[in-house]
């Protein structure tokens, strides 16, 4: 930090077949820091996010965390992407926790930076995987579907919502009736017959995925293709919008493989503009334009004017200037635990209030549902005239 920035460091995936996620991450804050910036920054300081691609692998992210913490001395780490990156990086905090590094807001919902020995470290905004697989469950047992499965990456994040299913059927009697994983990596040209064949045989109500676009986006496609005709499930990490663009590009009869597919979200409709954050949303993104670093885009990619992910993005900025204007003039990092925590009741601007405090670390609790209708995702009304 100088006495001009407040440096925040972001590793994140901006390659590979999750780089959607990364990069529409990254623009929704950016959309937020630019507008802050441009009005003078954070009582005279200009926020400035550091970027560092780890194409959602671990070990590029704990090397990337290294020079941000040790190289870069960067304020704070912010807006990381996925479970199995940041698993990895909070026992690195907790062994340089001298230094008072925290890491805020992840696009994760696991329960390792929620719970001890490392929450401690780190403050999450969104709900999480077992709010989202909690509601998803209670939702489909509503309306008569109790026998469900799983497709799920086979690493810390997929086992994080596996668990989070699990936890959710045990109070209705129910366990998961079929499961079936993929390879993280696995890209939508890619084959998931064998998983679709697995769990058919489970004679599953309703699959609920927890994975990354590519690879659901291919479950998705080959599921309907041999004929698995129940309700797909993905929680919010999936990153709705490249999946729907994978597994509807190019094709006239885009509609059957949408009709039962449901998408958990952590954030409002970002079509909502009668909400006063969506509509603030909707006019930086668009006055500002944000684009990700040019050095670390090694692969096309064609940003979403809107998106759920760029939305919790922006979120996550203005939460984190809010934040970083309580720390007063002289910001340090030693205070950052009392700036956190005096967040009482505060107003977003989605309708939900937000807190903090030494036992809570997330401050929003709510799941929303969404289906795809006439070519985008849209809340979802009823689940029984859905899917019963």
């Amino acid at each position: 930090m100088t006495d001009g920035e407040i440096v925040l460091g972001m590793s994140a995936a901006f390659s590979g077949p999750s780089r959607g996620l990364g990069i529409e991450l990254f623009r929704g804050a950016s959309a937020y820091f630019e507008h802050i910036n441009r009005q003078g920054g954070v009582r005279g300081r200009r926020v400035v996010l550091r970027t560092y691609d780890d194409g959602y692998q671990p070990d590029p992210s704990v090397q990337n965390t290294m020079t941000l913490m040790l190289e870069d001395e960067v304020f704070a780490l912010f807006g990381y992407v996925g479970t199995p990156t940041v698993t990895r990086v909070l026992p690195m905090l907790k062994k340089f926790q001298e230094r008072e590094i925290y890491l805020f807001f992840p696009f994760t919902g696991a329960q390792p930076q929620r719970e001890p020995p490392y929450g401690a470290f780190a403050f999450n905004l969104r709900a999480s995987y077992r709010q989202e697989t909690a509601g998803l469950v209670q939702n489909f047992v509503g309306i008569g579907r109790k026998r469900i499965a799983v497709f799920y990456q086979a690493d810390a994040y997929g086992r994080s919502g596996w668990a989070g299913v699990r936890r959710a059927l045990r109070p209705f009697g129910e366990r998961i009736v079929g499961e079936a994983t993929y390879r993280r990596g696995s890209k939508f040209t890619g084959v998931m017959r064998d998983q679709v064949e697995i769990l058919k045989a489970s004679r599953p109500d309703a699959v609920i995925c927890i994975g990354a676009y590519a690879a659901c986006a291919a479950f998705l496609r080959d599921a309907v293709d041999l004929g698995l005709r129940v309700p797909i499930a993905n929680v919010s990490f999936v990153g709705s919008e490249n999946l729907l663009n994978l597994i509807t590009q190019g094709r006239d009869d885009g509609e059957r493989y949408t009709k039962l597919l449901v998408n958990s979200q952590v954030v409002p409709s970002y079509h909502d503009a009668a909400i006063p954050a969506v509509g603030q949303y909707q006019q930086l993104m668009a006055q500002h334009d944000p684009q990700p670093p040019q050095e670390l885009l090694r692969e096309d990619y064609a940003p979403f004017p809107h998106s759920f992910v760029s939305l919790e993005g922006f979120l996550n900025a203005k939460l984190m200037v809010e934040i970083l204007a309580r720390l007063g003039d002289s910001p340090a990092r030693g205070a950052l635990d009392d700036a956190v925590f005096s967040i009482s009741d505060f107003d977003l601007g989605i309708g939900e209030l937000v807190s903090f405090g030494p036992e809570r670390r997330q401050g929003l609790q709510k799941v929303y549902y969404t289906v795809v209708d006439e070519g985008r995702f849209v809340p979802l009304d009823s689940w029984q005239d859905r899917f019963a």
